[in-house]
């Protein structure tokens, strides 16, 4: 089964949302000194992303409280309504690299603050880089569904090692997985995304 291997370069040209930045921060407002303080660590971490994406198109089928995917079976019904509508999917790996991860644990220990809104910084550009991907996925396959992904509802992180195995997602984009099934670096995200059929 081959894999597809995009660097998103445009994804740094996808404007920050400050909104979501707070959200991730656990701020439900801003103030004149959270709106300097994430301008001075937007301004430190420029450059510091890789934005980084593996997929490959698999066969899907949905059989009970389980889907099939590939030669694989998987017991989730949250997946299995989630592809309800799908004969095929993508299962992708996407990173934005270990700069930010060094950046949180610099400031963890000197500037709490600052760790928090990078933290939150990374959690918005990953999402951000999630969105792109499925943007061009869209663009390739037709209609796809909203990703799922390991962990989401009742699907297990367990399936993380079947992803990590089919991607060669270390050999590919430098993302690995350890024995409790984390991602490092850890503003990644693994998913499946359903397309449509024809016609639904």
């Amino acid at each position: 089964m081959s894999v597809t291997v995009i660097e998103l370069l445009e994804c740094s040209e996808i404007a920050y949302d400050k909104k979501e930045i707070l959200r991730y921060m656990g701020c439900s407002k801003s103030t004149q000194e959270i709106d300097e303080l994430i301008e001075d660590c937007l301004a430190e971490c420029e450059g510091a992303f890789r934005y980084k994406t593996v997929f490959c198109p698999i066969c899907a089928s949905v059989d009970g409280g389980a889907v099939v995917l590939g030669d694989k079976r998987i017991e989730s019904r949250d997946l299995a309504r989630a592809l309800s509508d799908c004969d095929r999917a993508v299962i992708f790996g996407a990173t934005v690299g270990i700069e930010i991860d060094r950046l949180v644990l610099k400031y963890g220990r000197i500037s709490p603050s600052r760790a928090v809104v990078f933290q939150a910084i990374g959690a918005e550009r990953v999402e951000a880089l999630c969105d792109a991907l499925c943007k061009r996925l869209r663009e390739i396959y037709g209609k796809t569904c909203p990703r799922f992904s390991p962990g989401y509802g009742d699907l297990s992180l367990g399936l993380q090692e079947h992803i990590f195995s089919l991607l060669e997602c270390h050999k590919h984009i430098g993302l690995t997985l350890n024995d409790t099934n984390l991602m490092s670096p850890t503003k990644s995200v693994t998913a499946i995304v359903g397309i449509k059929r024809q016609g639904q």
